[in-house]
């Protein structure tokens, strides 16, 4: 519930902070036989990200994109929907929050921890601010250091999420201490150790197997593109690390397609093994949907005489993409994303109009919350769809869809 700087000294004017251990700020990644395959979900709350690029705790997942993407507010999202996992009180679950500012405006960084406070969520995080008034040593270490604070839940058997936010301006310092050191400048006058600097940072975002404490740290780098270049040096560096990517797009941005998710070029290369089987059984076929609805959408800015089944995918695609619309601030629980995301793929959204899906949403949710709580629940419990649950879900939908229009 602290905001400290690189060096791990409070700057946040609530006195100095009682500690019990050291810890180095540069150890050594986690060998291969004390690791495990990522196999448990870290649930993000926002719908497009845990249906179709599943994040799972162990797991590194890079957001990139223009500035004013929504790249932050991402990472905001995330740290807000660990709350309910903190209130149930179970160690075994419980995510604690890492936020590594480098390189930003204090103004920006305030304005984060206050949305955390206001929110409740930051008595279960940390926040490590080298901003942009702090000498380039400082955006450095930054990461190392907050990443030595996540390490810790890692080692003691409990599960952490680490943002860095953001990588590019790590690089930048980084490049500038090397170039006053007159170390010889490679591509873009970045030192030739770049890619280490990042490589040896997120390789220790690891889960940890059952003799280790079973332990978690996941982390999110995220790194700025200018103009959607994904081909200079460090947006490849650090794509090449990380087990996936989200993919922020300025153009969908505008579009009002919040999160602004590029869903073709983001993937999640381990997520899947962590996502929970409700959520598989239901958003297994909704990426393939939007893929086709995206190339159909295309040829259908030529001709206007589509035949039915066309017609039939391009309705379904546009609520599909309404549907994952999401508001700042409002994330959901697993099973409520689930709920949603069955009605969108079972065809309850097709007969509405498109300004209607999102009072559907709201609509349902409430709903559920009030009239069918048990049916949330045995989804949260049961963490799988089986007949008579779906069957359940199906009718009490049906129910509200008739009551909605």
């Amino acid at each position: 519930g602290r905001v400290v700087d690189a060096l791990g000294n409070p700057i946040d004017g609530k006195g100095p902070i009682e500690y019990e251990t050291r810890a180095r700020v540069d150890v050594k990644a986690p060998g291969i036989i004390p690791r495990k395959s990522v196999h448990e979900p870290m649930s993000t709350g926002l719908k497009a990200i845990d249906a179709m690029i599943p994040i799972g705790r162990g797991q590194r997942e890079l957001v990139i994109g223009d500035r004013q993407t929504g790249k932050t507010a991402i990472i905001l999202d995330t740290f807000l929907n660990q709350k309910p996992l903190h209130e149930a009180d179970d160690e075994k679950v419980k995510l604690y929050c890492v936020y590594v500012a480098v390189g930003q405006k204090r103004s920006t960084v305030a304005q984060f921890v206050k949305k955390l406070e206001d929110a409740g969520a930051l008595k279960y995080s940390i926040v490590v601010a080298a901003t942009a008034s702090d000498p380039a040593p400082m955006q450095y270490i930054a990461p190392f250091a907050g990443c030595a604070m996540g390490e810790y839940f890692r080692d003691n058997g409990m599960h952490a999420l680490i943002a860095y936010d953001d990588l590019t301006k790590q690089a930048v310092a980084y490049r500038q201490m090397s170039l006053l050191l007159r170390r010889p400048p490679g591509r873009e006058a970045f030192p030739g150790d770049v890619f280490y600097l990042h490589s040896r940072l997120l390789e220790r975002a690891a889960k940890l197997n059952d003799e280790n404490g079973a332990g978690s740290l996941t982390a999110l780098p995220v790194i700025e593109t200018q103009a959607n270049d994904v081909s200079a040096y460090i947006p490849t560096n650090v794509i090449s690390i990380t087990d996936g990517q989200i993919f922020l797009e300025t153009s969908l941005f505008y579009q009002g397609i919040r999160p602004a998710v590029n869903v073709g070029l983001s993937v999640s290369r381990v997520g899947s093994s962590a996502q929970i089987k409700a959520m598989k059984q239901v958003a297994g076929t909704i990426k393939g949907e939007l893929a086709q609805y995206r190339e159909m959408a295309a040829f259908a800015q030529f001709g206007s005489d589509l035949d039915a089944s066309t017609q039939r995918l391009l309705n379904r695609g546009a609520r599909l993409t309404e549907l994952l619309k999401q508001p700042q601030f409002s994330p959901l629980k697993t099973q409520e994303e689930v709920a949603v995301i069955f009605a969108g793929v079972s065809g309850f959204l097709d007969p509405l109009p498109l300004s209607k899906v999102r009072p559907f949403e709201d609509g349902l949710l409430r709903y559920l919350r009030e009239k069918h709580p048990d049916i949330l629940d045995r989804i949260w419990a049961e963490k799988q769809l089986s007949d008579e649950l779906r069957g359940k879900l199906h009718e009490a939908i049906s129910n509200f869809a008739r009551s909605f229009a």
